[in-house]
């Protein structure tokens, strides 16, 4: 167990949770909010028509598709620059892995974390909503934006590729986190804060006691060993 790494990871989560609680700090606020009007003075069909329909295609529902499709493209070249043999069933249990703790993640997030807010764009008025602004449908709001789901779950992602694969590979998976996030805040639908505190907190404090322990690499190895057997049994 790598505790002294796993206390730094808490104590900047700690911090961060800190520097939003604070009541006579308003830094996210604040930053919130120049983001977000930053942002949506921009997504006007009229004025800037490729710049709003490109925004609005990258909130589409079907956009996630290629989101998947990029982050599986990764996990891909992962797995072909290991050289260990068995690196098919080895990556296909890290996946698994990586699944089962992202689940575990966002199940207990929804139950623990009792605190929420609406998205910007149902909080401010005289705004350009992207659904008003293009002829299909885009995500332009959410009732609890708190906190960024889909940015925790890319913050999973790319630590689990940071740990198993090595930093080359993890820092790809950090730039692409960072590009698939982006549309969320950028469109309205998430405040910076809700991935960039909230959501980056969380991991801090969550993924360290799976990554900086020996739970993902036991957790994999079992796996590893279970897919061996089954492959054993249908070959027999």
């Amino acid at each position: 167990m790598k505790i002294t790494r796993i206390a730094c990871y808490n104590i900047l989560g700690l911090a961060l949770l800190l520097s939003w609680w604070l009541p006579h700090f308003p830094f996210w606020s604040t930053l919130d909010d120049d983001i977000f009007w930053f942002f949506n003075q921009t997504l006007s069909i009229t004025d800037h028509p490729l710049w709003t329909t490109l925004v609005a295609v990258l909130n589409n529902r079907d956009f996630d598709i290629a989101s998947f499709l990029a982050l599986a493209a990764v996990f891909a070249w992962a797995m072909r620059l290991d050289t260990r043999p068995e690196r098919l069933k080895r990556w296909s249990a890290i996946g698994v892995s990586m699944l089962v703790t992202a689940g575990l993640l966002s199940l207990l997030v929804n139950k623990l974390v009792t605190y929420g807010h609406p998205s910007p764009t149902l909080t401010h008025s005289g705004i350009h909503l992207l659904s008003q602004e293009v002829s299909f449908a885009t995500k332009d709001r959410s009732g609890n934006s708190f906190p960024g789901d889909h940015g925790l779950m890319l913050m999973t992602f790319t630590a689990f590729m940071w740990h198993f694969a090595g930093r080359r590979v993890g820092l790809v998976s950090a730039v692409l986190a960072v590009a698939l996030s982006a549309p969320r805040i950028i469109g309205g639908g998430h405040w910076f804060s809700d991935v960039y505190m909230g959501a980056l907190a969380i991991a801090l404090l969550s993924l360290p006691w799976v990554l900086c322990t020996s739970l993902a690499n036991r957790m994999a190895a079992w796996l590893q060993r279970s897919l061996e057997r089954l492959a054993s049994r249908f070959h027999h």
